[in-house]
């Protein structure tokens, strides 16, 4: 089902995000995409038909389609529910007569912020890019394309499978059931070894901008910090002209330059600098300078000009044998485990929920959420920068469990995977680690090798940050732990183990903190925990699936974390944020409920627990007035 045309890849140019600029120019194409799944037996009639050569529509019935959005949850049709293959999206767009006329004429992108899984790219019947992976962004020059066209329609066919195999991120596989005397001819599943629904669609906005035909590629840039002054290094790109010059201006929140350079590589001073400082951490976290690059090229005897303004935070991060030190004070991660999750859109972006979960977070006293199990959308990325929430930026490195999901091919497939993820959020001061998997089976021997190697990939592209995976393994078993910089464990005493008995947690809990500890001496974070809860199910004493028993383990694993983050544990990261879907199963009632909130955002007793131990640790913690208390913040 996958992986039927060979075809261009994405290169490994700048991905700088979109932004509008004296020189640029985006169009977003969000809205009612036609829509088709190919329902062959193959799943491969719009290959062998070539419903990329005209207009989707006339090649048979299509639907209405949003984008963003999972195309799950939107129709009544139980079979695109679980549908497994090829399905096709189409979108006309007429381009202003502008992009397409001068000497030079802008470059036009076409970008996708993500598609899951698999995607491959026609714009007016040429192919123009393909795609593996669901959840970072890829783009292609199409202005060749648009310039042989004889008008400014612009057609935009989509061709998205969601098959995933032993070697994709995240790994799955395709089950065929061969018996007739009790499946359908042609009977097929796809198996997962990770407990979240694999939605599937375009998830994230699609945009056409432009460049001028010389132009900012990419933009690096890295800070340091001591006493009044701090430093911004930094390495711009430009492609189109070798004849150009560069020239960069920072900015405050008030507008003023505080610095200025010139040239490709360089650094700016900046005296008495604002510094980025988590959320609860400083009376005015999150700050961010405004970096402006402006590029003047010559292309023929043209001067093109190209300007990008790049959001910029000063701070520094820094791990010893028992902290995490963000500008060179500790930081105790006291936030959450998420997932891009929703009734209705699945996994796609929808700006009213992105930010109901901010002020939910920040109501929480969240400082911080790892982006488990894989990247989030830039959108909620900028929020963290904005608003000073920590990220540990994970891959789609879940569900690795199977023998052959270690090969070279998996291997080579997450290194490529791993370079798109930091190129893409390379520049964030909210992202402090980078994570490149979650519970894969790093007992199985070769996994030193395979951790070993990607973790020192990621160091080596970016050396500013430190690199993790998040393990459920035996501390004395995992072949991964050594060559990370944070031990990050996931436990679920209580529940998973001995489940039922809460009056195991302590000891449980403990001796794992202390083997790890002892067989490493590095931080720990309580990566996940936590228990399901149905939303108004109650007992007492405390039973299994009521919000009494979620209350009473939270409580348990609090008071071992009350003892260690004395010590070494560096920090706790409830699982979930919210009630998720999941695959139908007989422990699964519509979804994973182990969200502290419902799906639809609505708080359990849980999350009162946590709220007031959140908000107390930040009170602990904070150099600022004891007035910021639980009870006196609402968003």
């Amino acid at each position: 089902l996958l992986l039927l045309v060979p075809g261009l890849a994405a290169g490994p140019a700048g991905m700088l995000q979109p932004r509008d600029t004296p020189s640029r120019e985006r169009k977003e194409l969000s809205g009612l995409w036609s829509f088709r799944a190919d329902l062959s037996p193959g799943r491969d009639a719009g290959f062998a038909q070539r419903w990329y050569r005209r207009p989707l529509r006339q090649t048979g019935p299509v639907i209405d389609m949003p984008v963003p959005a999972s195309f799950n949850d939107i129709t009544q049709d139980p079979s695109l529910e679980n549908y497994i293959g090829w399905v096709w999206y189409e979108k006309e767009v007429l381009l202003p007569l502008r992009w397409l006329q001068g000497d030079p004429a802008p470059r036009v992108v076409l970008r996708f912020g993500s598609a899951h899984y698999y995607s491959i790219v026609w714009v007016n019947g040429v192919q123009v890019v393909e795609h593996e992976g669901g959840h970072l962004p890829f783009e292609a020059d199409i202005s060749s394309v648009l310039q042989g066209s004889p008008d400014t329609l612009c057609r935009i066919t989509v061709a998205l499978n969601n098959t995933l195999t032993p070697h994709t991120l995240p790994p799955g596989s395709i089950q065929y059931m061969a018996d007739k005397s009790r499946y359908p001819r042609n009977y097929f599943v796809q198996e997962t070894k990770f407990d979240f629904f694999n939605y599937a669609g375009i998830h994230r906005p699609v945009v056409l901008y432009t460049t001028p035909a010389a132009y900012i590629d990419d933009i690096t840039v890295t800070t340091s910090s001591s006493d009044s002054v701090a430093m911004v290094q930094y390495q711009v790109s430009v492609v189109g002209s070798t004849a150009n010059s560069l020239s960069l201006s920072l900015r405050d929140q008030e507008g003023k330059v505080v610095a200025t350079g010139d040239g490709a590589v360089g650094e700016l001073k900046v005296l008495n600098p604002n510094l980025w400082w988590p959320y609860l951490m400083h009376e005015n976290p999150g700050y961010l300078y405004s970096l402006e690059v402006k590029m003047q090229a010559q292309v023929g005897e043209v001067l093109l000009e190209d300007v990008y303004t790049l959001p910029v935070g000063i701070r520094t991060v820094h791990v010893t044998s028992t902290q995490f030190l963000i500008n060179g004070k500790p930081f105790y991660f006291h936030g959450v485990n998420k997932h891009e999750d929703a009734d209705i859109r699945g996994k796609g972006l929808d700006w009213p929920l992105i930010v109901k979960d901010f002020n939910l977070l920040r109501w929480l006293g969240a400082n911080s959420f790892r982006t488990s199990h894989y990247p989030y959308a830039e959108e909620i990325m900028d929020l963290c920068d904005a608003y000073g929430i920590v990220v540990i930026d994970e891959s789609p490195g879940v569900g690795i469990k199977l023998p052959e999901s270690f090969g070279n091919k998996s291997l080579q497939h997450h290194l490529a995977v791993m370079e798109e993820l930091v190129r893409r959020d390379k520049n964030r001061p909210s992202v402090v680690m980078w994570s490149v998997a979650n519970e894969p089976a790093s007992q199985l021997p070769p996994a030193a090798h395979y951790f070993k190697t990607v973790i020192a990939h990621t160091k080596a592209l970016d050396p500013s940050r430190p690199v993790t995976f998040v393990t459920d393994a035996n501390y004395a078993l995992d072949h991964g732990a050594p060559y990370v910089d944070v031990i990050c464990v996931n436990s679920y005493f209580s529940w998973y183990h001995d489940p039922g008995h809460l009056e195991v947690i302590p000891l449980q809990l403990t001796a794992q903190f202390e083997n790890w500890y002892k067989t490493y001496h590095k931080p720990i974070i309580q990566s996940e925990y936590g228990a399901d809860s149905v939303p108004g199910l109650h007992s007492d004493p405390p039973m299994m699936f009521t919000e009494e028993y979620q209350q009473a383990l939270l409580r348990e694993y609090h008071s071992v974390l009350d003892k260690k983050r004395k010590e070494y544990v560096i920090g706790e990261l409830i699982w979930n944020f919210a009630d998720f879907m999941t695959n139908q199963g007989t422990t699964r009632v519509l979804g994973n409920k182990k969200g502290i909130f419902t799906r639809q955002r609505q708080p359990k007793a849980a999350a009162f627990v946590l709220r007031d131990r959140y908000w107390r640790i930040a009170n602990e913690s904070s150099c600022l007035p004891p007035v910021i208390t639980s009870h006196s913040f609402y968003l």
